[in-house]
């Protein structure tokens, strides 16, 4: 209780730690060791402690603050270690202050750094009276607003925490001292300490290498399938052998080491694996997780399904090819009732089932037709009394259906008779006009074989390198691409295959022609939508709108498109002939705004130099079945640009690349005994003088 202590050249200390390592910190002595005391804290420990009487331990605080009362001083009581508090103590240290004068209690706990501030604000208070009073807070309501402050506090910081530590090979001094400037970082620290702050730092650390090793789990997880896929693909291999055995033939693989890596140490993911520059391959332990035994029994399940389907798919094509009922042309409907049953429809979807009838389909017509072409051979004396131009009346075609009617082979296109007729018109063309084009053998006619095989004999490399492929001598087949926007090149190209056979054939003036369409409504920059492909390349395009937006769109394609070309060597987009053509909406059948569309439709065409259909003129309309006569027509005339363009790059190349060959010895095709081109060029060059090509500018062979 004294008021004036002596204790000179003794060291200030600040806080305990200083205690032994007095060399560490900055030295600094009382001057003369001389301390007056301007007030006192009286501290009452209120938790329960061992073998302490607490009524005993208050006598003493009541004999104590007696003494202390008599220096004048002011004196504040603490109530200590209130966390762990008795309810009947705090109760008693409040009563033995009310019964003293002016005698201010604060409860704290220093653990929970509650009040403790408090209780020295409060005692300064009555040492300086010009200071504000203090307002004392009871414990519970100072430790939640302690807890809120707190919470606020760690949120803040583990949000700068998340903000700077994006990897889990952080270490704590090096972002300890990046995160020190940070107000959000020196709240909590003051309020918490270093310890907690460094403790969530490390959860963080460990939620980083966590995530990262589901996520490496995933990675492995789902690679995992196409691993068992590629070596154990076959399940008689393995439907038999345990989980172990299994892995044992894993290892057996030639490529088991492409797919797996197998660890001196596991689990993998507890060890550096987790950070390998070799963590591409699945690590060998991951199988004996129950996610990747989840994964091996579906592959084994998989494997087991794609046989039993198989065996369904096998099953229903033998069904196809034993069944009386299913014959050429002879549509889905008709024949399903008569070769599916339930077990079919358990395994596979009836899509399956109609693309494998599609194709079995096909092979009866291709069968019936090649059937029929050899019937109407054997029938060739119906054929010699036609006219010249092969056009045979109606009466004669009954004639001749009349005759073949009783045959098998007749009666097997008896559900494709449009193909059947057609069959027999280009029959009646060859007789009449035995050409390659009209040869019923198609690519298997000796003269387009022969044709063939000197065409790829005498072209030279670079030729067959630029080679334009729009300059295809082959005039049987049409390319066709059809753009429009919001399905407008979709429909059409329905209404077009429906006028074609089933196999997408087309007749132009009695001749069959082979037709292969491509709608395209998108951007034309994409591959997906590109005019020519490696395996289409395009002899015209039908452009189609219907609307300012629409016509927009297919200007726009059309620059793409040679914009895409400019420069290269086949550049033959920019010579595709075009059609411009104005589709009707449905239920608009003229007005202004159908005026404005066919002027501004007619504006285009002779920017773009093509043609321009009206409706009025083409007869088509968005919506209604499409006027085959105009499409012929229009593919006609597809076709004679196609021919006018072979004849000029003839005219203008031929004769030169014939004088300039660098061939000198050509091979023979009927022995194959080599021949000096001298004695097969030179008389036929003699023999058969050159003509003016069509509209000049050269002649042709």
């Amino acid at each position: 209780a004294a008021t004036k202590l002596a204790s000179a050249e003794k060291l200030m200390y600040f806080c305990t730690d200083q205690l032994g390592l007095e060399q560490d910190f900055e030295q600094k002595q009382m001057p003369d060791g001389k301390l007056p005391v301007d007030g006192f804290l009286l501290c009452v420990d209120v938790s329960r402690g061992m073998n302490r009487n607490f009524d005993e331990q208050l006598k003493f605080v009541s004999n104590l603050y007696n003494q202390l009362a008599k220096t004048k001083k002011p004196v504040v009581v603490v109530l200590t270690k209130c966390d762990e508090g008795v309810e009947r103590y705090i109760r008693d240290a409040h009563a033995f202050a009310l019964g003293k004068k002016n005698l201010q209690v604060v409860e704290t706990s220093a653990r929970s750094n509650v009040n403790v501030e408090l209780a020295f604000s409060t005692l300064v208070q009555l040492v300086d009276k010009s200071r504000g009073k203090a307002k004392i807070i009871p414990y519970f309501e100072a430790l939640k607003q302690q807890s809120q402050q707190i919470a606020a506090a760690k949120d803040k910081y583990e949000w700068l925490v998340s903000r700077i530590v994006k990897s889990h090979h952080e270490a704590w001094p090096n972002v300890s001292r990046k995160m020190q400037p940070a107000p959000e970082y020196q709240d909590y620290v003051y309020l918490e300490g270093t310890q907690k702050a460094k403790k969530l730092f490390l959860q963080h650390v460990q939620r980083l290498k966590q995530e990262h090793i589901e996520r490496r789990r995933k990675v492995y997880l789902a690679l995992l399938p196409q691993a068992l896929d590629a070596l154990v693909p076959d399940l008689d291999e393995i439907d038999h052998l345990s989980r172990a055995k299994a892995e044992k033939l894993l290892e057996a693989k030639p490529d088991f080491l492409k797919w797996f890596v197998v660890l001196e140490e596991t689990p993998w993911d507890a060890t550096s694996h987790v950070d390998s520059a070799d963590s591409e391959r699945i690590p060998f332990d991951l199988l004996e997780t129950p996610a990747a035994e989840q994964l091996y029994e579906a592959h084994l399940e998989k494997l087991r399904n794609e046989r039993k389907r198989a065996e369904m798919r096998r099953a229903f094509r033998e069904n196809l090819e034993s069944s009386p009922f299913v014959t050429p042309g002879k549509p889905w409907e008709e024949a399903r009732s008569f070769i599916m049953n339930e077990d079919f429809y358990l395994w596979l979807e009836e899509s399956v089932y109609m693309d494998i009838y599609g194709k079995h389909q096909k092979q009866l017509i291709d069968k019936a037709k090649e059937d029929f072409q050899e019937l109407l051979l054997e029938y060739s004396e119906l054929f010699y009394e036609l006219e010249l131009d092969a056009k045979p009346s109606k009466e004669k075609m009954g004639v001749i259906q009349e005759v073949l009617g009783e045959e098998q082979r007749f009666k097997a296109l008896q559900k494709l008779q449009a193909e059947r007729d057609a069959l027999i018109l280009k029959h009646i063309h060859f007789v009449y006009h035995p050409t390659k084009e009209t040869c019923p053998s198609c690519g298997a006619c000796v003269d387009a074989r022969v044709e063939q095989l000197l065409g790829s004999r005498f072209i030279r490399p670079a030729e067959r390198q630029h080679r334009n492929p729009l300059l295809d001598s082959n005039v049987d087949r049409i390319n066709l691409v059809i753009l429009g926007k919001d399905g407008l090149a979709r429909e059409l190209a329905n209404e077009i295959r429906a006028l074609c056979t089933n196999d997408d054939k087309y007749v132009i003036e009695g001749k069959m022609y082979e037709l292969a369409l491509r709608p395209i409504e998108g951007n034309v920059r994409l591959p997906v939508n590109a005019f020519q492909t490696p395996t289409f390349q395009p002899h015209g395009c039908l452009c189609l709108y219907n609307s300012k937006e629409s016509l927009s769109y297919v200007v726009e394609s059309i620059e793409k498109s040679r914009e895409s070309t400019v420069g290269r060597r086949d550049n033959h987009l920019a010579q595709l002939p075009l059609t411009l053509i104005l589709v009707n909406k449905r239920g608009d059948a003229g007005g202004e705004t159908l005026q404005s569309l066919i002027q501004q439709g007619q504006q285009i065409a002779s920017k773009l130099q093509c043609v321009f259909l009206d409706p009025a003129s083409a007869g088509i309309g968005y919506g209604r079945n499409i006027n085959e006569k105009q499409i012929g027509q229009v593919l006609k005339g597809l076709l004679d640009a196609k021919r006018n363009l072979n004849l000029v790059v003839g005219s203008t190349s031929g004769l030169k690349d014939a004088a300039d060959a660098d061939l000198r010895v050509v091979m023979c095709l009927m022995c194959g005994d080599p021949v000096s081109a001298d004695e097969v060029l030179l008389p036929i060059l003699q023999a058969q003088p050159c003509r003016p090509a069509p509209g000049g500018g050269g002649a042709v062979l």
